[in-house]
């Protein structure tokens, strides 16, 4: 086998990795133990590119509404090296309160969690609360899920709350979610979530240049050779 074949080969492998274990983790995650023994948590794997890349543009989109979000860029930034993201979402804690009285919201009763007025569905706001803590809580327990089974794995990770709400922004997950956090997973000899500058954003152009040339260069001169 050629050095050319042989990288194009490692490629390919590394994808068909990561592809494996992103399954695993949503596996993972769904089988882990919930609090109120009801489904409530939806997970949804993106791993194609394109799609990747429309969703850290819709984060880096957010990060112009709140003055707070600065760093939504950031998570682009780190999010478009990522091979896959999933997505947890809680599908209760927006319009089904778990009806046990548990003050976590601050409300005395949950009858008067499901009076209050929801934020508005418009730009700057990331989840319309109030939301049900108790439920929302059950996300966490999905995350645990995912990140515990990727250590296992040796799968590097990051947790953003960004690209949960841009997922929620876009309408790619259940439309009665009401919070939702990503996983960004890789499989990369550098991990893309961790020891970051932090103006990683603003000079991580010039670093995705140099490795689409280092991955793709091998394949263009096999092919044109």
């Amino acid at each position: 086998m050629s050095k050319e074949a042989s990288i194009k080969q490692f490629e390919e492998d590394r994808k068909e990795a990561v592809r494996i274990a992103a399954r695993l983790l949503l596996a993972s995650g769904t089988t882990s133990p919930r609090v109120g023994g009801v489904g409530e948590s939806t997970i949804h794997i993106i791993d194609d590119e394109c799609a990747i890349e429309e969703l850290c543009q819709a984060i880096e989109k957010m990060s112009e509404e709140n003055e707070s979000w600065d760093f939504f860029k950031r998570d682009a930034a780190m999010l478009r090296d990522a091979d896959a993201v999933l997505v947890v979402t809680s599908l209760r804690c927006l319009t089904d309160p778990a009806d046990i009285n548990c003050n976590m919201c601050g409300k005395l009763t949950c009858e008067y969690l499901k009076e209050e007025e929801k934020l508005p569905d418009e730009p700057g706001i990331a989840f319309r609360g109030p939301l049900c803590v108790f439920r929302a809580n059950n996300v966490g327990y999905a995350i645990d899920g995912i990140i515990s089974l990727a250590r296992n794995l040796g799968i590097d990770y990051g947790v953003y709350w960004s690209a949960g709400a841009a997922a929620m922004k876009m309408r790619i997950v259940p439309k009665n979610t009401g919070f939702a956090l990503a996983v960004g997973i890789s499989v990369t000899e550098k991990s893309p979530f961790r020891d970051i500058p932090k103006k990683y954003h603003e000079i991580n152009q010039a670093t995705m240049n140099d490795r689409i040339i280092q991955r793709l260069w091998p394949q263009f001169r096999s092919i044109y050779s």
